[in-house]
C-alpha cells in the first residue's frame, strides 16, 4: 500500500482527478444546501434568463434556477453510476471468479454467455429494454448495471487463471484448504487490482450511458434533474439559452474526464512494473 500510494502521489493528473471527483461527491451530498432555488420551482417572470447575480447559471425555458437543477442533477447521475458499477462490479466478480477456478464445462459456459452479451451492442440493448420498462432511476441503475459486467467477467476470470497456479494456492490445496476458502482468502484479494481499475473506469461510462438515454427522453423523467435532460431541454433553445446546453455539458466532461485521470493513475500505481521503475527512477536522482 505505500508503493501505491507513493506511485500515485508522483502522478499529478491522478491527483487532480481525484480532487475534482471528491469535489463532486461533496458537492452532490450538499446539494439540497447548496441551491439557491428549489429546482422544481417554475417562474413565469424568470423564463429562459440569461446568467445573472440571482441566476448564476441561468434559468430553463419553465424558469427554473439551472444552478439548483445541476447540483441535484449531479446527485442522481453519480447515484447512477455508482449503484450500477456495484452491480455491474458484482456479477462479473462472481462470474468471472467461477469461471476461472472451476475451468472446464462451468467456464465454457460462462465465457459463451458473455461473448453473446458482447455481439449486442450496449446502447442499442439498453434501449430494447427500456421501451419495454416504465423509466426510473431504480430501472436505469439495473439496466446499466446487468448490461455491463461482461468486461469484468472477463478480467477475474483471466487472474483467477493465473493465481491459481501459484505456489501459496498449491500449498493452500495440500494442506486440506476448501475452495471457498482459498478463493476468498487468497485468491480473490490479489485479483482486485484491475476490478478497482474497472470500477474506477466504469462510472464515468455509466454517467455518460445514463446522460445519452435521459438526452434522448428515455432515462430519468422529469421533473426529476440530471444532466442529460438539462440537455435535452436546451437542444430546442440553443440558439437563445446557450447556457442550457454549455453548463451540462461542461459538467459532464469535467466528470468523466477526472474519474478517467484517477483510473488510469490508479492503474499505473498498481502496476509493479511501472512502480518499480519510478522507483529506480528516485533513487538515481541527486
Amino acid at each position: 500500500m505505500r508503493g501505491f500510494w507513493r506511485a500515485l502521489r508522483r502522478n499529478r493528473l491522478a491527483l487532480v482527478g481525484g480532487v475534482v471527483v471528491v469535489c463532486l461527491v461533496g458537492t452532490a451530498l450538499l446539494a439540497p444546501g447548496l441551491a439557491p432555488w428549489d429546482p422544481n420551482r417554475p417562474d413565469v417572470k424568470k423564463i429562459l434568463d440569461a446568467p445573472s447575480a440571482a441566476h448564476p447559471l441561468g434559468t430553463d425555458a419553465l424558469g427554473r434556477d439551472v444552478l439548483s437543477r445541476m447540483l441535484y442533477g449531479s446527485r442522481v447521475s453519480l447515484a447512477v453510476g455508482f449503484v450500477s458499477v456495484g452491480i455491474a462490479m458484482l456479477i462479473g466478480t462472481v462470474l468471472g471468479a467461477v469461471a476461472g477456478y472451476h475451468g472446464g464445462l462451468v467456464d465454457a459456459t460462462i465465457m459463451r454467455t458473455v461473448d453473446l452479451m458482447l455481439v449486442f451492442p450496449r446502447f442499442f440493448l439498453l434501449l430494447a429494454v427500456l421501451a419495454f420498462l416504465r423509466p426510473s432511476i431504480w430501472t436505469i441503475m439495473a439496466v446499466i448495471g446487468l448490461t455491463g459486467w461482461m468486461g469484468v467477467a472477463r478480467l477475474v476470470r483471466a487472474e483467477f487463471l493465473a493465481l491459481k497456479e501459484r505456489e501459496f494456492v498449491v500449498w493452500s490445496q495440500s494442506i486440506g484448504a476448501g475452495g471457498l476458502r482459498i478463493v476468498w482468502r487468497h485468491i480473490l484479494p490479489n485479483a482486485m487490482a484491475p476490478v478497482l481499475v474497472a470500477t474506477t473506469l466504469g462510472i464515468p461510462a455509466a454517467i455518460l450511458t445514463e446522460s445519452g438515454l435521459s438526452f434522448l427522453g428515455l432515462g430519468v423523467q422529469p421533473p426529476h434533474a440530471t444532466w442529460g435532460n438539462i440537455l435535452n431541454e436546451g437542444k430546442d433553445a440553443i440558439e437563445i439559452a446557450w447556457w442550457l446546453s454549455v453548463y451540462p455539458g461542461l459538467a459532464i466532461l469535467v466528470t468523466v474526464l477526472s474519474y478517467n485521470l484517477l483510473g488510469e493513475g490508479i492503474r499505473d500505481a498498481l502496476d509493479p512494473r511501472l512502480r518499480q521503475g519510478v522507483g529506480r527512477i528516485a533513487t538515481r536522482r541527486p
